[in-house]
């Protein structure tokens, strides 16, 4: 059982209320109700069910935090917003930052500095989040699928090349689940078919290729800081590059593309996708701690890999030679000899208190495009199988040995009771 801790702020009318386990804080209610206050705490530490992720919230971040609502700098100004652009892109090894809303925009930004024309074309992988379609489709330009590879469950780079025509304008690698895509091969293929590479880095957070951070190995790279990433603003994303023309287009297309010499009026239309300070202010102090948190993933990861190993009716992440993985979730395909689905094998889980989440739908099995005429009669088969077989457990910063020991414990009941 955590402790509870209730303060009134000196700023603002504003109780806030904190649970403490085991020096960490592990949830943060604002209110000006302490009744409340306090039942919703006490509800939040009753929950016996293994979540899939919590997030690591420490007393930096709440003075981060304080700090914005005591100042008054709570919107997209102040000296937060700055300082997290700076210090991400740094850490991932790129000139330029831009803070952004979620990473959902931050794909459609970075897409939209290509300048699509109708028919134009983006290759990505069938097996990611639909954020990655939708950017391309709202900037005007035409997604078009690969497979995955059935090891890394990153895009299948071995099938991009044939899908380039006189359209392609650019590849979209995705990095899933902590694990890089291999990027060397495709980097020969952008430069022989002059294409840019837009590199989704949202799952993969101080994951490396070849000694390289992943964020850095694209002509422009995009965050996302949701809530169950390794660095989370609860919501909030980043686009990073090094080319300053990239830059002053995401942070003009940001902020409504205000001008500088005369505000309120426009050349071009733009979008309200800034990230506020206090957001920042979270992510600077998330930053501060992301070697630990890394570290904290890895472990999770390998003593996952240790115990479940043995259990042959399951496919495990792989770490390949060349990267290193972040384990963001760790993830794990039911063989189909087992009879068993994921949404099956769930149920079972969540039965036995352990909370789950699938894999990707293939871009090309969702409803929505077909609608569009999209990707009619495609079949990838590695992405189809791994959206009916896979789901990923438990694997938050707060996740301890005890609870993955019981994770790992239900998982073999479940197997070994199979019917």
């Amino acid at each position: 059982m955590g402790r509870l801790f209730l303060f009134r702020t000196g700023h603002l009318d504003l109780i806030v209320s904190m649970i403490i386990k085991d020096d960490k804080i592990i949830r943060v209610i604002f209110t000006t109700q302490p009744n409340v206050t306090i039942l919703l705490a006490l509800i939040g530490v009753a929950c016996q069910m293994i979540p899939v992720n919590e997030p690591h919230l420490g007393p930096r971040e709440l003075e981060f935090v304080m700090e914005c609502l005591q100042t008054g700098w709570i919107s997209s100004e102040g000296r937060f917003i700055e300082a997290f652009e700076q210090t991400w892109a740094e850490y991932c090894g790129m000139k330029y930052g831009v803070a952004v809303s979620n990473g959902t925009s931050a794909l459609q930004l970075a897409v939209a500095c290509l300048d699509l024309q109708p028919g134009e074309e983006v290759i990505l992988p069938t097996f990611t989040i639909i954020s990655c379609a939708q950017a391309i489709i709202y900037n005007g330009g035409t997604p078009v699928l690969v497979d995955c590879d059935p090891r890394t469950w990153c895009m299948d780079i071995g099938q991009v090349e044939a899908k380039i025509t006189s359209r392609t304008r650019a590849i979209m690698p995705v990095h899933i689940y902590g694990h890089p895509v291999d990027m060397e091969p495709l980097w020969d293929i952008a430069r022989r078919h002059n294409l840019i590479i837009i590199e989704d880095a949202a799952e993969a957070h101080g994951a490396e290729y070849k000694g390289a951070r992943c964020g850095s190995l694209g002509d422009i790279s995009c965050f996302s800081f949701y809530a169950n990433k390794i660095v989370t603003t609860g919501e909030g994303g980043m686009v990073l590059t090094n080319l300053e023309s990239y830059a002053n287009r995401v942070k003009s297309l940001r902020n409504l593309c205000f001008l500088k010499e005369r505000r309120f009026y426009h050349t071009d239309l733009g979008f309200n996708f800034r990230m506020t300070n206090i957001q920042a202010a979270l992510g600077l102090a998330q930053v501060e701690a992301i070697e630990a948190a890394i570290q904290h993933k890895r472990w999770m990861g390998q003593e996952y890999t240790r115990r479940l190993n043995p259990f042959h009716e399951l496919q495990l992440p792989v770490e390949e030679a060349w990267a290193k993985n972040v384990f963001w979730m760790y993830g794990i395909v039911l063989k189909e000899e087992t009879g068993i689905t994921a949404m099956d094998f769930a149920k079972r889980l969540a039965e036995g208190g352990i909370a789950t989440r699938p894999f990707f739908l293939g871009m090309h099995e969702q409803p929505v495009f077909h609608k569009r005429g999209l990707f009619v009669n495609e079949h990838y088969p590695i992405a189809e199988r791994l959206a009916r077989q896979g789901l990923y457990l438990p694997s938050g910063l707060s996740l301890t040995m005890a609870q993955l020991e019981e994770v790992c414990h239900v998982v073999g009941k479940e197997l070994n009771g199979r019917q």
